[in-house]
C-alpha cells in the first residue's frame, strides 16, 4: 500500500521530500507538521517507517465509513479529543520510546498558513522530554476541498520538508502553565522559521521571477488599480511591462541605475518590473523633498536618465528645466505611450503566453540590487540604501510567515512608492504573493482614502500614526468596516490613536517596526501574536543584539541581522561604517525585549535628551502628550526637541499647533502619566502647522531649524 501511495503522489504531484533521513533518529519523537490540506497524512506516510504513528481523533473517526478507514488502522493512535486523559495517552506511548505524528493546529488550516498550536502540545513535550521534528508540507494548500479560500488546483508541485532533530529548551523551576505556554510558543517559532527558510531556498530568487511564477498561476487575476479605476490582471501587468522594457530597451543608457519619478499608479510598477527585465535598477526619488533634494539624491545615485510623466510634474508643480539643468534626461511616459504599436503588444502577448525569455539581459541573482530607496532625511542628510532582490523577497516571506493572508484580501496602498513601507509591504508584497492592490497617489485625501477602502471592499490598509489620526478626524464610522488588517508603522503609534480607532471603528491597529535598510521590517504584531504596546515579536531569520547605553537602566541601542538587512549604502562614508559591522545593522533606536521576545521602542538615540545628568526619552514625553487634550480636537499635536542650556545640559521645547495650549496643561498631563520633572518642557511654542515629511513623520530637522535656528515661527 506505501508503494502505491509513493507512486501516486510521484505521478500526481511530482512529490519529493528532503532530509527525511532524520525520521530515523530513536524515540521519543514528535513529528508536528502543518496542515492544509486533506492529503497532508499521505504525503508524510510514504517517507515514514512503520514504528511511526498518526495521532487522530476517535470521535471524528465515526463519522463516516471513510473516515474510520483513514483514521482507525495500524498507523494511527487514536484518543478521545474530548478526554482529559488523551494527552496522558500519548505521553505513556513516548515514554516507552514511541513516535508520534501530530498536527498541533488540531484542524485544517482556514488560510492556507499556519494557525495557533494548542497548547496541549507544549504541555506534552514539556512532561515526557520528547525531541521534536518539524515538517513543513509546501504546495498542498492549493489543493481542492482544501477548507481556505485561495484558488485551487488539482495538481500542484508538493514538497516536504523535515527539519534537523530539535530538543526543547530546559525549564527547570517553571510551573507547568508557564512551560506549555513557553514551549508552544517556541514550538510555533520553529514551524515559522522552518516556513521561511524554505521559501527562501525553494522559492523564485529575484523578484520579477517570483511575480512571474504567481502571475502564470493566475493570469486573470485583477491584482491592479489606481485613480483611473482601470483594473490591471497579472496578464496585462505582465505583458505591460515587456512592452515597456521594449521600447525603453533602445533610449536607456549602458548606466545600471534609472532614476523613478512617479506618483501611486498602475505605471509605477510596470515601469519597474520593465526595467528589471532589462537589468536595470529603479532609483526611487522621493518628490517630496522638492526638486534640491531629489537633485541631490539623483547625484548620490550617479543617476543620467529619470523617467517621469509630463501630468505628473505639471501638477505636482515641478519645473522639468530644473532637471535637465542638472544633467538629467527625462525620459516621459507619454512618449513611450506613443511608440507603442499593436504588433509590439501583439508580440509582446505572445512571448508572455508562450513563456519566452524577458526582453533584454537575464534576470538578475539575488544578492544583485533590485532599488535604490533614498531615507527620509528626518534627522540628517538622506542616505542612498541598496536593497537586494533577497532582501525584499526575504522580508516579504517573513511577513507571509507570521500573517494569514488569503487570496480574498484586498490591500490598500496610498503610502509614497519612494518609502520602503508603501514599496515592499504595500506593492511588491501582493503582486509576488497574489493580492489585489489599489494604489492611491496621496496619503493626505483625509476623506477621500477612507471613501475609497469603504468603495473597493478592502481589507488590508497600512498607514502611519499621523495619518491614521487625520482618517480618524474625517471618515465615517463605517468606512473601515471591511479591514481585517491595519498595520502601522515607519513612526511610533501613540495610545490615542489605537483607542480612538478602537473605539470609534471596531479596528485594532497592529504596529510594527522597521527601517528601510531592512526593506523595510524588523518586527510585527499579529493578530496570533499581539501584545498593545509592543511593536511585536522579531521576524523569522532575524538576530538582534542590544548595546547599553549610559543613563539607560532598561533596554540597550538596538543592532539586527538578516537576510533582509540592505546591501549597503550609497554614501562612502556612511557604507563604511555598515560594512565594518559584519553585516549587522545599527538601528539608532533604543529599545527593551521583554521575555516574551516582544520589542520596546523606547526611543531614537537621537531623540533622547541629557537633563541634570539624566536620559530623558523626548519620544515618551510626546506619547503620554498625545491625546492629553481632547477639547482641542485631533489635530491638536505636540512635538518636543530640545535646546542647550547652561544649567542642566539641555532644556526640553514643546511645539505644539494649538493657540491655547498652555504650559501647564502640559506640566499637568506629563505627571498625570507618572513621569517625573525632568521630562516638563521648560517652553513652548506655538506653530501654524508643524512640518512633516511625505511619509508622514515629523520633520525634526526642519523644526529644530525653525525654533532654535531662528527661522520663521
Amino acid at each position: 500500500m506505501k508503494f502505491l501511495f509513493h507512486l501516486l503522489v510521484r505521478l500526481c504531484f511530482r512529490f519529493r521530500s528532503y532530509h527525511a533521513e532524520v525520521l530515523n533518529s530513536p524515540g521519543p519523537l514528535l513529528l508536528i507538521p502543518n496542515h492544509t490540506s486533506w492529503l497532508d497524512w499521505m504525503f508524510l506516510i510514504v517517507c515514514l517507517r512503520d514504528n511511526w504513528r498518526f495521532v487522530t481523533s476517535s470521535t471524528t473517526a465515526q463519522k463516516s465509513w471513510l473516515h474510520r478507514l483513514i483514521m482507525l488502522n495500524r498507523h494511527t493512535f487514536p484518543v478521545d479529543t474530548t478526554s482529559p486523559y488523551a494527552v496522558k495517552r500519548m505521553a505513556e506511548y513516548l515514554a516507552g520510546g514511541g513516535k508520534l505524528v501530530l498536527f498541533a493546529e488540531g484542524r485544517l488550516s482556514r488560510t492556507g498558513t499556519l494557525m495557533k498550536l494548542f497548547d496541549g502540545t507544549g504541555f506534552l513535550i514539556y512532561k515526557t522530554k520528547a525531541k521534536v521534528i518539524t515538517a513543513y508540507v509546501r504546495g498542498a494548500s492549493v489543493l481542492p476541498y482544501s477548507p481556505n479560500p485561495n484558488a485551487k488546483r488539482f495538481f500542484p508541485r508538493v514538497t516536504l520538508h523535515f527539519s534537523d532533530l530539535l530538543v526543547a529548551p530546559g525549564l527547570d523551576g517553571h510551573s507547568t502553565s508557564q512551560a506549555r505556554a513557553t514551549l508552544t510558543a517556541w514550538l510555533r517559532d520553529q514551524l515559522v522559521r522552518q516556513q521561511f527558510e524554505v521559501e527562501m531556498d525553494f522559492g523564485a530568487k529575484n523578484l520579477f521571477a517570483a511575480v512571474a511564477e504567481t502571475a502564470r498561476q493566475k493570469p486573470g487575476f485583477q491584482v491592479l488599480e489606481d485613480v483611473s479605476l482601470q483594473p490591471l490582471t497579472y496578464r496585462t501587468l505582465m505583458v505591460g511591462a515587456e512592452v515597456m522594457a521594449s521600447v525603453l530597451q533602445d533610449r536607456l543608457a549602458a548606466d545600471a541605475r534609472v532614476g523613478l519619478l512617479l506618483p501611486n499608479v498602475n505605471a509605477m510598477p510596470v515601469a519597474i518590473l520593465g526595467l528589471w527585465s532589462l537589468g536595470k535598477v529603479p532609483a526611487i526619488l522621493n518628490f517630496s523633498t522638492g526638486t534640491a533634494g531629489m537633485l541631490a539624491c539623483a547625484k548620490l545615485a550617479g543617476l543620467k536618465q529619470v523617467i517621469t510623466s509630463r501630468l505628473f510634474l505639471e501638477r505636482a508643480r515641478l519645473n522639468a528645466d530644473d532637471f535637465t539643468r542638472a544633467g538629467l534626461e527625462l525620459l516621459y511616459l507619454e512618449d513611450v505611450r506613443a511608440n507603442i504599436s499593436s504588433a509590439r503588444k501583439f508580440f509582446a502577448l505572445l512571448r508572455y503566453q508562450l513563456r519566452l525569455p524577458a526582453v533584454g539581459r537575464s534576470l538578475a541573482a539575488g544578492d544583485t540590487t533590485a532599488v535604490v530607496i533614498f531615507t527620509s532625511g528626518s534627522e540628517g542628510v538622506p542616505k542612498g540604501v541598496e536593497l537586494t532582490h533577497g532582501n525584499i523577497l526575504a522580508n516579504i516571506r517573513q511577513i507571509l510567515a507570521v500573517t494569514d493572508l488569503t487570496d480574498r484580501d484586498r490591500l490598500f496602498n496610498c503610502l509614497p512608492l519612494f518609502h520602503s513601507f508603501g514599496l515592499g509591504v504595500g506593492t511588491l508584497l501582493p503582486l509576488v504573493r497574489g493580492l489585489y492592490v489599489f494604489l492611491y497617489p496621496s496619503p493626505l485625501h483625509y476623506r477621500l482614502v477612507p471613501a475609497l477602502i469603504y468603495d473597493r471592499n478592502c481589507t488590508i490598509f497600512a498607514s502611519t500614526n499621523t495619518f491614521l489620526n487625520g482618517y480618524a478626524r474625517k471618515a465615517h464610522p463605517y468606512d473601515f468596516s471591511s479591514l481585517r488588517y491595519l498595520f502601522a508603522a515607519a513612526e511610533k503609534l501613540q495610545e490615542a490613536t489605537s483607542l480612538t480607532w478602537s473605539q470609534k471603528y471596531g479596528v485594532r491597529i497592529l504596529e510594527g517596526y522597521g527601517a528601510t535598510e531592512c526593506a523595510p521590517c524588523v518586527s510585527l504584531n499579529t493578530p496570533l501574536e499581539p501584545l498593545n504596546g509592543s511593536v511585536g515579536r522579531f521576524l523569522p531569520g532575524m538576530e538582534h543584539k542590544l548595546e547599553p547605553v549610559e543613563g539607560v537602566a532598561k533596554g540597550g541601542r538596538l543592532f539586527v541581522r538578516g537576510p533582509n538587512v540592505m546591501k549597503g549604502y550609497l554614501n562612502s562614508d556612511a557604507n563604511a561604517t555598515f560594512q565594518a559591522l559584519n553585516g549587522w545593522y545599527d538601528t539608532g533606536d533604543i529599545v527593551s525585549v521583554d521575555a516574551g521576545g516582544y520589542l520596546h521602542v523606547l526611543g531614537r538615540m537621537k531623540r533622547f535628551a541629557k537633563v541634570s545628568g539624566e536620559m530623558v526619552s523626548l519620544t515618551a514625553v510626546e506619547d503620554a502628550l498625545a491625546g492629553a487634550f481632547p477639547h482641542y480636537g485631533l489635530r491638536c499635536q505636540v512635538a518636543v526637541i530640545t535646546r542647550p542650556d547652561e544649567d542642566k545640559g539641555e532644556a526640553l521645547v514643546a511645539i505644539s499647533n494649538e493657540p491655547r495650549l498652555t504650559l501647564d496643561e502640559i506640566r499637568t498631563a506629563i505627571k498625570a502619566q507618572g513621569l517625573s520633572n525632568l521630562n516638563v518642557p521648560r517652553e513652548l511654542r506655538v506653530v501654524p502647522d508643524i512640518p512633516k515629511l511625505g511619509t508622514g513623520k515629523l520633520n525634526y530637522r526642519e523644526l529644530q531649524a525653525q525654533i532654535i535656528g531662528g527661522k520663521t515661527i
